[in-house]
């Protein structure tokens, strides 16, 4: 395969160090007991072909072409969408959670559960992370606070981070009791309100206590951003078990933060240096652009924490965040919506060819394969 089309970033050590890799979780959120008994009931329905990676993949896709949909319509998150596009939003989430939910299951029920699949897991996560909290943006109209919606869209983005950034220093993924599902359960509810009240539902006032409706989101959202963040950096300050309270792979419990500190940095001063309003004209593509660096360097730190290494700043990722911050440096000499565009299209590109390179080489590595069943006879096992 052309290292030019699909890069193999990890080293034969790191490949090596994958296959001792076990996944270790704690904790259970509170609406997961009772969402487990759909998802039981769920798996059965399932045909047992089906490789766990492709229900992954599936519900991401229709995750992204909903939200597409939406941005599609409500570009500067301040229009109103027809009500079958929330709806679809609505569903292609709860079809996202779903397939989700049961893919891990899937594996074990299959017996080909492999270090690939809880990679593919969290990967699509981190893009599904991006592309929900762009709709959750849509779905209350706040594109009308240029400051609300630029904090909501990224704070989602940055917990994601945090969560596995804790992850990679303590070795163990932590569940609280408010965590994923139940932000997804809320939101859905959200595009559902949207649908039959209309974006324009959450610029009403509420009667006696006069406080608009959209202001509810965002007191939601920074709570759970404070309670998030509690915990995460309770562990990642405090978690570390290597020598001098390093990651459980020996290496810098804070490297991280310098990537998504940089990346967030660029994003802020752009936000505030934009000559022509570039973020308030489009949010959208903006949040969108720098969605999918996050999510690179989300799924970076995923593979360093599997792979028990450190994770590199130097990265292409972020060549698009480069472009828009000397464009605004040269004020704006080439049209800042053109751009964007570019922008967005490098950090998708670059997006997928490191997440599709990574999972070629895991694949020829473990002999297996990424969307379908792999005969037991060659399945790698540990």
């Amino acid at each position: 395969m052309p290292h030019f089309l699909w890069p193999e970033p990890l080293s034969p050590a790191q490949l090596k160090r994958l296959e001792d890799h076990k996944y270790s979780a704690s904790g259970r959120s509170l609406f997961e007991p009772p969402c487990q008994v759909f998802w039981n009931w769920l798996i059965e329905q399932t045909p047992t072909w089906i490789a766990p990676n492709t229900l992954t993949i599936v519900g991401l896709l229709v995750n992204i072409i909903s939200t597409v949909v939406l941005v599609y319509y409500c570009p500067t998150a301040t229009e109103e969408a027809p009500c079958w596009a929330f709806i679809m939003s609505a569903v292609g989430l709860f079809i996202y959670q779903s397939l989700d939910a049961i893919d891990g299951k899937q594996a074990r029920r299959t017996n080909s559960s492999s270090p690939l699949g809880e990679l593919f897991d969290h990967g699509c996560d981190a893009v599904s992370t991006v592309f929900v909290a762009v709709g959750t943006c849509i779905s209350c109209g706040i594109g009308l606070y240029p400051n609300w919606i630029f904090f909501c869209g990224f704070i989602g983005m940055f917990m994601f981070f945090c969560a596995h950034w804790q992850t990679y220093v303590s070795g163990t993924l932590h569940f609280g009791l408010v965590d994923v599902t139940e932000v997804q359960i809320a939101i859905t509810i959200m595009y559902l309100m949207s649908a039959f009240g209309g974006v324009s539902l959450w610029q009403a006032a509420l009667p006696v206590i006069g406080i608009k409706m959209y202001v509810f989101p965002i007191i939601g959202i920074v709570g759970g951003a404070l309670y998030s963040c509690h915990n995460y950096f309770y562990v990642i300050l405090n978690g570390g078990v290597g020598k001098n309270g390093s990651t459980v792979a020996d290496t810098s419990v804070l490297s991280p933060g310098l990537h998504v500190g940089l990346v967030l940095t660029l994003a802020f001063i752009i936000f505030k240096k934009s000559s022509s309003h570039l973020f308030e004209n489009h949010p959208c593509l903006y949040l969108l652009t720098f969605g999918m660096v996050l999510s690179k360097i989300s799924n970076k730190l995923v593979v360093a924490h599997m792979t028990k290494s450190e994770l590199q700043l130097a990265d292409t990722a972020f060549i698009g965040p480069g472009l828009l911050f000397l464009n605004q440096y040269f004020n704006s000499f080439i049209d800042e919506h053109i751009v964007l565009w570019i922008a967005l299209v490098l950090s998708t590109l670059d997006l997928c060819r490191y997440c599709t390179g990574v999972c070629l080489q895991i694949a020829s590595h473990l002999r297996i394969r990424v969307f379908s069943i792999t005969p037991p006879a060659n399945t790698h096992r540990k």
